[in-house]
């Protein structure tokens, strides 16, 4: 067996909160160590590539508003593109941010298939038009306001439920279908409990899990040793995992506790890729920085 390298062993050590441990060798190196923050990484067995870093864009979001909204056009188009001239080319939007046809203008004159495109559909009203709950209709829709033949990944979007493979069997299965026909490339859902996180754990429909994870717990559905154990199984199972809340839902306000839940995401090796709130380009700048000192340094 040939020695592990620096960039191996960082990937077996977790500085948390609570404390230091190794994981084993194997847990570590099931996939090959990242080399760049925008590295072009496989989603699970989905066949999607895409950077470590991506943005999201629904900050504060909720009733097709959000933080990214609220900016406006022209600087929401700046972000996206200086995201993109960064190297990120992974973009997380939904129904329920209003940030389809704002990022549908930001990637305007940018090949398609140079960026991944991830929503997310609202299975309840909630306010919002009876239309959203008609999956098809809704990706119909989605990738009208997006302006493209296909979205790459389409996710159920906050499910809580521990049942909720089975309440939302029609929205599963019509997002089955849109994938077949090429509407879609993969599905899957964002969870807000550990039951319905365990649920998709479960579910051989789920080939995409976004979920929330950091080094303190913050805006988190279970301790973080939990979580990251969890989404460990995920990927071994051949899941995408995409991790969110990185940041603590913008609680995290040093460089410092930035760096400490980017080191931990790092050595805890549950996440292919994770998606952050930016809302600055200097943040951008600063994120990249600090994970290409962790993966180098």
């Amino acid at each position: 067996m040939s020695p592990i390298t620096r960039r191996e062993f960082l990937g077996t050590v977790l500085a948390g909160a609570g404390g230091m441990w190794l994981q084993t060798v194997s847990e570590a190196t099931q996939k090959p160590p990242l080399r760049s923050p925008t590295e072009q990484v496989a989603l699970g067995k989905t066949g999607i590539k895409a950077s470590f870093v991506g943005i999201g864009t629904g900050m504060r979001g909720w009733m097709r508003q959000s933080n990214h909204t609220r900016m406006g056009k022209e600087a929401f188009i700046a972000l996206i593109r200086h995201a993109y001239e960064r190297g990120i080319n992974f973009f997380d939007t939904a129904d329920l941010y209003g940030t389809h046809p704002f990022l549908r203008e930001a990637l305007k004159g940018i090949p398609r298939d140079k960026v991944v495109i991830q929503s997310k559909i609202w299975f309840a009203p909630h306010g919002l038009p009876e239309q959203v709950i008609d999956a098809r209709r809704a990706i119909d829709r989605f990738r009208q306001e997006l302006g493209t033949d296909y979205i790459d990944i389409v996710l159920l979007h906050c499910t809580t439920s521990p049942t909720w493979t089975e309440d939302l069997r029609p929205m599963r299965e019509a997002l089955e279908e849109a994938r077949q026909k090429g509407l879609i490339r993969a599905h899957g859902t964002s969870c807000h409990s550990l039951p319905a996180l365990k649920a998709a754990q479960e579910s051989p429909w789920v080939q995409v899990q976004l979920a929330r994870i950091n080094h303190r717990g913050t805006a988190m559905d279970g301790s973080p040793q939990e979580i990251a154990a969890l989404l460990r199984q995920m990927r071994a199972a051949g899941k995408g995992v995409t991790g969110m809340k990185v940041f603590g839902e913008g609680r995290f306000l040093s460089p410092q506790e930035r760096e400490e839940s980017l080191r931990f995401l790092l050595s805890q090796r549950c996440v292919d890729n994770c998606i952050i709130g930016f809302e600055q380009k200097e943040q951008i700048d600063e994120t990249l920085g600090i994970l290409q000192r962790l993966l180098t340094g």
